[in-house]
């Protein structure tokens, strides 16, 4: 049989280019030909442009044109290529190091979070001296793990706070408290009672699980001894706030208790709290805070009914609070008498200090505190230098007994709390020396009222002699 030729549907590809496609190449040279017209014209519109703006813009595009022969331009009055630019000598900060090419950045990536937060940080540290913590307390090393996890946790607050929520009840104890003292520091808003109520108090879940009870929820802040709120007080929490976190009403609920018989006399007790053996305690305001006029979350009022249920406490800081006073706010105010005589308003008069030398509301006060506090052992009132004069004062036989609710404290901070140099007013440098002087003068006076026969007592003060070194310039 035959066999069957089939035909190749594809054939090898020709040696030779076709003459169609050279008709086309020969088309598109001749249109490129036809083009090169506009091109000449807008290159002559570039460079009258560049004759009228020498502008770095224009050296660029004169940079982008190709180069013709000298002969050639000065027949076609070209004008010469201009060098290029010299290239711009590196930046360095203050520091030496090399900062980043390029403009500055925005006023709106400046403005971000990040680096409000670290703006607050700087302004609280101010006062660096009240910064470093109550004596006895956990504190991270610095530049250790455990201070950079909570340094981070603490400038990324707004998110830890909504997605960890649910766990941070459950870390160690001492690293809750370490991270109250950081959020308070580091965090633009400050700690406030709401997450102060997270960290100390397991929030309620919506899938079923029963919540704490009150022996559960006691035992679970049962190791927590110090609480440091430095930053947040006066800031995001006010001192009533901070009331309602550690005398939660869950607590106070599950302690009423149905009596035997009608006669029986209730016997006194003070309220349960969430931190049953609380002994540090630290509510200092941040130094900006007091400079700008007084934090409104700070009251004397409300920190007399919290020491009230507070009589554990061993180590107190009131940095940078305010003088004492009921009515703060309504010291220029005057009030009509019934016979028609006008007086002041509030128990310390605009004058009060200065002129009459009146501390009778701050004596009060201070005395009332020390009833409260019977057991305290350190107390730091750094940056109080405008009512130091309180902690001698005697007004009618009225004055702070340090023999008797304070005769325990054997450390007292009495420190100016801000920074000194030669650029500071010369004022500053007075307010420094008085505050100086003021704290010797107290020790002395403890010293005197003990007599030697209670616990020996330590004023750190401020070197007198330091107060002296900055005004050197300002003598001719």
């Amino acid at each position: 049989m035959t066999k069957k030729r089939h035909q190749a549907l594809y054939s090898k590809p020709q040696s030779t280019a076709p003459s169609s496609l050279g008709a086309s190449a020969s088309a598109s040279s001749s249109t490129q030909t036809q083009r090169r017209g506009v091109n000449e014209l807008l290159a002559d519109l570039r460079r009258s442009s560049s004759r009228a703006t020498p502008t770095a813009s224009a050296a660029a595009s004169a940079a982008t044109t190709p180069t013709v022969p000298p002969a050639l331009r000065q027949i076609l009055q070209i004008p010469e290529t201009p060098p290029p630019a010299p290239r711009r000598v590196p930046r360095f900060d203050a520091t030496g190091r090399r900062v980043p090419p390029g403009p500055p950045p925005p006023r709106s990536w400046l403005s971000r979070s990040s680096h409000v937060q670290r703006a607050h940080a700087t302004a609280a540290h101010r006062g660096a001296q009240a910064m470093e913590g109550l004596p006895g307390t956990y504190e991270p090393d610095k530049g250790s793990l455990m201070d950079l996890v909570l340094r981070r946790m603490a400038l990324n607050w707004e998110l830890h706070k909504d997605y960890d929520q649910y766990y941070l009840h459950t870390l160690p104890s001492r690293v809750r408290a370490s991270l109250t003292k950081y959020v308070g520091v580091w965090y633009e808003g400050g700690a406030s009672a709401a997450d102060l109520h997270n960290i100390l108090i397991p929030p309620a879940t919506h899938d079923g699980q029963q919540p704490l009870d009150v022996d559960g929820l006691v035992s679970l802040n049962n190791d927590v001894y110090s609480l440091d709120l430095t930053g947040s007080v006066g800031h995001s929490m006010s001192v009533r706030e901070l009331a309602d976190v550690l005398f939660p009403q869950q607590l106070t609920s599950a302690a009423e208790a149905v009596q035997d018989s009608w006669d029986t006399a209730e016997a006194p007790s003070l309220p349960p709290k969430l931190l049953p053996n609380i002994t540090h305690l630290c509510l200092t305001v941040a130094p900006s805070a007091q400079q700008g006029g007084g934090a409104p979350g700070v009251s004397w009022k409300q920190l007399l009914s919290l020491a009230a249920k507070l009589p554990t406490l061993t180590h107190l800081s009131l940095a940078y609070w305010p003088e004492p006073s009921l009515t703060p706010n309504a010291k220029f105010s005057k009030i009509v008498s019934s016979d028609g005589r006008a007086e002041s308003y509030s128990g310390t008069g605009a004058y009060a200090h200065t002129l009459d030398d009146d501390w009778s509301e701050a004596v009060i006060l201070l005395r009332k505190l020390s009833k409260s506090l019977y057991g305290l052992e350190y107390l730091d009132l750094t940056g109080c230098g405008a009512w130091f004069k309180a902690l001698m004062a005697n007004v009618d036989g009225d004055h702070v007994d340090w023999t008797g609710p304070w005769g325990k404290v054997t450390k007292l901070k009495l420190r100016y709390g801000y920074e000194i140099s030669v650029d500071t007013p010369i004022a500053d440098h007075e307010r420094f020396r008085e505050a100086a002087h003021m704290a010797k003068a107290i020790e002395k006076y403890i010293v005197a009222q003990r007599a030697g026969k209670g616990r020996f007592i330590n004023v750190d003060s401020d070197p007198i002699e330091d107060s002296q070194m900055p005004l050197m310039p300002f003598i001719f």
